[in-house]
């Protein structure tokens, strides 16, 4: 009786732990925008597969809007997005875009653009912190992608580059043992310019590829991968480089044309051994952050990127419907709510 009792009382153990299991995904979606050729339809149809997407080499934040919505129609659940601002040092620039289940997690706060001092990065990384909504554990996405460059030299140097990024993660998030680093590194983990990475850090994914290679069902190189604390609280119960076209029933020369040269990574985790939540942000810069908000509850705790314009007098908050109509040349950023009207601004009427 004793023996059955305990194998109850193990399988609701069991079925509890899968139950507060979440599954989140990193992903270079190539140049993602809306154009003909690219399938929101089949990004959607992978992208469901995860509660939680990392997205890189996001153009324009209709795109990442075209996405959540898609995922909303086919999931039949509310999607959330939010996006960095424009990076990069020449005219070409990208986005980092986060999208998420709004049933399974919930943004929490903390949404900055790393303030790179030395410059170190062609295109600074962006980060956030989130809650499961299964068990209420916190964590940290940040993402990354890595200049390509002319050599490996290139890329060596920002890599050499996260190690302070590392340790920034850790002192903007304090109390925070859930940090995850994921993107496009365009390095495999097993370069020697990772020697220079926080020792505490390391990769999830060390064999393996994914960017598409000319031959279907054959990959070429591991660039994309999910970075964690050597001692964090995060459980892995699995990864994965998840074969899309396979799934998809492309061949590789169609993937690359309507959804990506690269394949996502797919982690499903428990985060149950994670930090409260109540440990405060610190930030490093006056300004630091300017996200792009397009789900309806993603910048409900938001302190900084409240934008003006400078014609009107009114500000928007990024949780307002006209927060992206503001004209750039009439446009003026404000670290909180309070700096704007202390330059006489006033709260947008669409705002509630």
């Amino acid at each position: 009786m004793l023996r059955f009792f305990a194998s109850i009382l193990l399988t609701l153990s069991l079925l509890q732990n899968a139950f507060a299991d979440i599954n989140i995904g990193t992903w270079n979606l190539e140049h993602l925008s809306v154009r003909p050729n690219k399938d929101f339809q089949a990004i959607a149809k992978v992208a469901q597969k995860v509660d939680f997407l990392a997205v890189q080499e996001l153009m324009n934040e209709e795109a990442l809007q075209a996405l959540a919505t898609e995922l909303t129609r086919q999931t039949g659940k509310h999607w959330s997005a939010m996006a960095s601002h424009a990076v990069g040092r020449s005219s070409y620039k990208e986005m980092y875009g986060f999208v998420w289940r709004d049933d399974v997690i919930a943004y929490e706060d903390g949404a900055v653009t790393y303030l790179d001092r030395g410059d170190a990065f062609e295109r600074e990384p962006y980060s956030a912190r989130f809650k499961s909504l299964k068990d209420g554990a916190t964590f940290v996405v940040a993402t990354v992608h890595i200049l390509y460059g002319k050599n490996q030299a290139d890329r060596a140097s920002e890599i050499t580059a996260l190690s302070s990024y590392w340790a920034w993660l850790k002192d903007t998030y304090p109390g925070n043992n859930s940090i995850m680093l994921m993107g496009d590194f365009n390095t495999p983990p097993s370069s020697p310019a990772w020697d220079k990475l926080d020792a505490s850090a390391r990769p999830l994914m060390l064999e393996g590829a994914s960017t598409l290679s000319t031959t279907d069902g054959k990959f070429s190189n591991l660039y994309d991968n999910i970075f964690v604390s050597r001692n964090s609280a995060i459980k892995v119960n699995s990864i994965q480089v998840f074969n899309y076209p396979k799934f998809l029933g492309l061949s590789h020369a169609q993937g690359r044309d309507k959804v990506s040269d690269h394949a996502p990574i797919f982690l499903s985790a428990s985060l149950s051994g994670g930090s409260p939540g109540n440990a405060s942000v610190k930030s490093t810069s006056p300004n630091p952050m300017k996200p792009v908000a397009v789900g309806n509850d993603s910048a409900k705790n938001l302190t900084v990127a409240i934008r003006g314009n400078k014609k009107t007098m009114i500000y928007h908050r990024p949780d307002c419907p006209s927060y992206n109509s503001v004209s750039e040349k009439n446009r003026m950023e404000f670290d909180s709510t309070a700096a704007a009207e202390a330059q006489h601004y006033h709260l947008a009427g669409n705002c509630h």
